[in-house]
Formats: structure tokens, C-alpha cells, sequence
């Protein structure tokens, strides 16, 4: 608990930090937010009337005052474009990504420790061979080109699985927590379920699969500097079965450095996969900040930066407490 706690002690600390150098990142970049109404806004006193209430036109240090004390508040602010509370956004935005993001790292983690302890377990071998040469294919193709494929594989020429969207047009769904799948799980809602289960599967593949890659790399090299250990020998001396030694012994402790990754990866991932996002039409929180940047709505890009870096530093201190839990060293420490 006190390791718990002193680590909870950043989170203010770090979020600060982001909020404050996303702020003054976004006020550098060369634009306005006005500029993309004043095609439409043709009076040049309304415009700077609508800029005096935004605040635009006080200097950046009393903006940032003005914006550091309404987030310690609680209060985001409001989007430029949409005239919606970015709480609200947010909370529509960031639940497709997590789900997205939670599909996507089960795939990757299935694939990706499943192949790497077999091709540590044969290493040298033809199995060993052919596990690395996919893991290199899977690291070097970028998620686009995957979820391009897949769509015109599975979506166009088989029809197995829907193009885009979240769930299908035209099916009755409740929303609860938006957690889409979740709330059809608590209204048994199996239809809708369903759908959404089809809609999730392939950009979380394409995804998953990427992730695959690097997590099966890790875990061959993990796996691999562990069995070359004394207690290894040790095991085996004993006469243990050889899945006894790999997953009874090995593999916990080759988790290690896997889980470090397999964190920063959905930490990645909550950021959001901006492309992937677009090619599915995955109304998540990548899209959202990808349309605040190209309109320069502040707010927006602030408020979702700000929740993005608190679930990247939650997933971290996830991954370190892990540690606790599977090396017993560090409890004794």
C-alpha cells in the first residue's frame, strides 16, 4: 500500500505536465480555431466577439491560468465546434477504445506468448524459423494495410464481417456505461450483442496482430535467457517434464519483461489507433482528437490528452504492481 500510494502521488504531477505541454504545444502550432469559421462567420465584429468569449484574445499565460483552474475544478471546458461539454465526449469516445483496445491486446497476447513459447521450445528448429519470419511480418506491416485487407477479404469477398461502425444499422441496443458489448451482457440483449461482437473482431485483429508481433519476440528472448538458468538445470536434473519446467517454472518468471510491453502497448493503444479508427469508422478516441487537431479545438485535444495519459500512467502502475505479485523478491524488498 505504500508502494501503491507513492506511485498514485505522480499521477497529479505527470498529468500536469501533459496538460500543460499540450496546451502550449497547441498554441504554437501556426492556426487559429477561428479560421475555420471565419469562412462562415462573414462579420469580422462577430468574429471577434466570438473569440472574446472563447478567451482567445487574453494572452496565452491568462489562458492558462484560466484553463489550469477549471481542470483542477473538474471542468474540461466546452467543445469550439460541437458546443458539447468535453466530459460528454469523452465519455461517448473513450469506451469503443477501451473495448477496442481490450480485444486487441487479448488477440495479441493469445498469439503472441502462445507462438513465442513454442518457438523458444523448439528453437532451431523449422517451427522456431517459420514463428520469427511471421513476427517480423507482422511488426513490419503497418495496421492499415492489415485492416484494408481484411476488409476486403473478409468484409468484401466473403461477407463475414460487417465493413465499419460499432454495430449494426438498424439493431436495438441499450446504453448504460456505453461499454457497448458490456451493456448488452447486462440487458441480454444477444442480438445487438452479436452484432457487436462482429463489428469489434476485425480492427481488433488488425491491431492484435501488429502487437502480436513484438510480444512474440519478447517472449521467445524472455523465455530463452530463462532457461538458461541454474534452477532450470536444477528442474530438469529432478526429472520434471519438460511442460513442468517451461510453464510451471520458466515461463512466470520470463513474464516479466513481456508484461512491461504488453503495458506500454495498450497504454499505446488508449491513445488511439487514429488509422485504424478511420478505416473502420470506430467512433473512438483517436478520431476524436485526429478532428480536434484539424479544427484546432483546443478544448477538445486537452481534455482528451488529459484522460489518455491518466489510463497510460493507470496501465503502468498496473503493469508494476503486477511485478509484485509475480516475482516474490520484490515483496521481500
Amino acid at each position: 500500500m505504500r508502494y501503491l500510494f507513492s506511485r498514485l502521488l505522480w499521477l497529479p504531477v505527470v498529468l500536469w505536465a501533459v496538460a500543460s505541454l499540450t496546451f502550449l504545444v497547441l498554441r504554437l502550432v501556426p492556426g487559429d480555431p477561428m479560421g475555420q469559421v471565419a469562412t462562415l462567420i462573414l462579420d469580422p465584429a462577430q468574429v471577434e466577439r466570438t473569440r472574446a468569449a472563447w478567451g482567445l484574445d487574453q494572452p496565452i499565460w491568462s489562458q492558462y491560468l484560466v484553463f489550469l483552474g477549471s481542470a483542477l475544478r473538474g471542468d474540461l471546458g466546452i467543445s469550439m465546434t460541437s458546443g458539447l461539454p468535453i466530459t460528454q465526449l469523452i465519455f461517448e469516445k473513450l469506451p469503443p477504445t477501451i473495448e477496442l483496445a481490450i480485444f486487441a491486446m487479448i488477440i495479441a497476447t493469445l498469439i503472441g506468448v502462445g507462438i513465442g513459447v513454442l518457438s523458444a521450445t523448439t528453437r532451431h528448429k523449422s517451427v522456431d524459423y517459420t514463428a520469427r519470419s511471421l513476427a517480423i511480418l507482422g511488426m513490419s506491416v503497418p495496421w492499415f494495410w492489415i485492416a484494408i485487407m481484411f476488409i476486403y477479404l473478409f468484409s468484401v469477398r466473403m461477407r463475414w464481417f460487417p465493413v465499419g461502425g460499432r454495430i449494426g444499422v438498424g439493431v436495438d441496443y441499450t446504453t448504460i456505461t456505453n461499454f457497448i458489448l458490456l451493456d448488452q451482457l447486462l440487458t441480454g440483449n444477444w442480438a445487438a450483442f452479436g452484432s457487436a461482437l462482429r463489428h469489434i473482431t476485425l480492427p481488433a485483429l488488425a491491431i492484435g496482430l501488429t502487437s502480436a508481433g513484438f510480444i512474440m519476440r519478447m517472449t521467445r528472448s524472455a523465455l530463452l535467457e530463462v532457461m538458461r538458468r541454474d534452477y532450470i538445470r536444477s528442474a530438469r536434473a529432478k526429472g520434471l517434464r519438460n511442460r513442468t519446467v517451461v510453464y510451471g517454472h520458466a515461463l512466470r518468471n520470463a513474464m516479466l519483461p513481456v508484461i512491461t510491453l504488453l503495458g506500454l502497448q495498450f497504454g499505446a493503444l488508449l491513445g488511439g489507433a487514429v488509422i485504424t479508427e478511420l478505416v473502420f469508422s470506430w467512433p473512438g478516441m483517436g478520431r476524436l482528437m485526429l478532428d480536434g487537431i484539424l479544427r484546432r479545438d483546443y478544448a477538445v485535444v486537452q481534455g482528451a490528452v488529459i484522460f489518455v495519459a491518466a489510463f497510460y500512467v493507470l496501465a503502468n502502475l498496473a503493469v508494476d504492481l503486477s511485478y509484485h505479485y509475480l516475482d516474490p523478491r520484490l515483496r521481500k524488498s
